[in-house]
């Protein structure tokens, strides 16, 4: 069996963030993990459920919330495929997390380095450590390669529009 470290529960956030992708959803995933077991996972659904809130981060809290019966998660580590945002950075702080390790990092929404690093203030009540760049090259380019594809399909779209509007009328 595998050695359970840092690497090893980014790898399964990475297959989480590619059943995203299987259904058309950003590629990003999570897994919470408490004393070495996984208790949650999930993966990005906000254009599935089209609520703002169903980023991978949010929901795997959820679901370790409802694991142990608690809103407080303060022995647990998120593992996540890309940098949180602002809204995931926050819920993180709310619920206590002891560790957070994401892959990408997020040069737009990125708020646990990137553009600030919301989780290791120091003014707020509780900080949380923080681990970037675990298996940021994979990470990255399952972002990288959805988008390229997202592009592109726009892009043909968008031509064969031009396409039809261009043909004479019968």
């Amino acid at each position: 069996m595998p050695e359970k470290n840092d690497h090893y529960y980014m790898q399964l956030a990475i297959q989480e963030a590619l059943k995203a992708q299987q259904i058309g959803e950003v590629p990003i995933g999570a897994v919470l993990v408490c004393q070495d077991e996984v208790v949650a996972t999930s993966f990005n659904l906000r254009e599935t459920l089209q609520t703002t809130a169903s980023h991978a981060e949010m929901l795997v809290i959820d679901k370790g919330n409802d694991h142990f019966n608690s809103w407080r998660l303060e022995h647990c580590t998120l593992y996540v495929t890309l940098e949180p945002c602002q809204m995931c950075a926050g819920a993180i702080v709310q619920a206590r997390l002891k560790r957070v390790v994401f892959g990408a990092f997020d040069q737009k929404a990125g708020c646990a380095g990137s553009l600030m690093n919301l989780l290791e203030d120091e003014r707020f009540n509780h900080q949380v450590e923080v681990r970037s760049g675990v298996e940021e090259a994979i990470c990255g380019q399952l972002l990288s390669d959805f988008f390229r594809s997202l592009r592109q399909k726009k892009k043909a779209l968008k031509e064969k529009n031009r396409d039809e509007q261009s043909q004479p009328a019968e």
